[in-house]
């Protein structure tokens, strides 16, 4: 079994910051790709952004140049910097990490999701 868990979200100010962390544990050989994905009310889920094993990263045009992903390939973890939060990056987030378990199989994981709420 793979289990991804996030932490760090919360209530946070408009032009304020946070930092989501998403730690993997279980069978893990390896993390290939990792993402964060968010999901608003009344609005679809949408792929925030995302980091290849190689450390290539892309990001919704909303985000970019406020949000920054990052691994930690040794501690098996993701993370989200956000910074200069706006109301509408309201939302649950959640990541999801292609995972290549130690018997050679590859899986896509989830985690449970953290809320992230930017109001003043």
């Amino acid at each position: 079994q793979v289990q991804l868990v996030e932490s760090g979200g919360g209530l946070v100010q408009p032009g304020g910051s946070l930092r989501l962390s998403c730690a993997a544990s279980g069978n893990i050989r390896s993390i290939n790709t990792m993402g964060w994905h968010r999901l608003a009310p009344g609005k679809q889920r949408e792929l925030v952004a995302g980091i290849d094993s190689g450390g290539t990263t892309t990001y919704i045009d909303s985000v970019k140049g406020r949000f920054t992903i990052t691994r930690d390939d040794a501690n098996n973890t993701g993370y989200l910097q956000m910074n200069g939060l706006k109301p509408e990056d309201t939302a649950v987030y959640r990541c999801n990490g292609l995972i290549t378990t130690m018997d050679g199989l590859q899986r896509i994981a989830w985690g449970q999701g953290t809320q992230v709420t930017v109001s003043s």
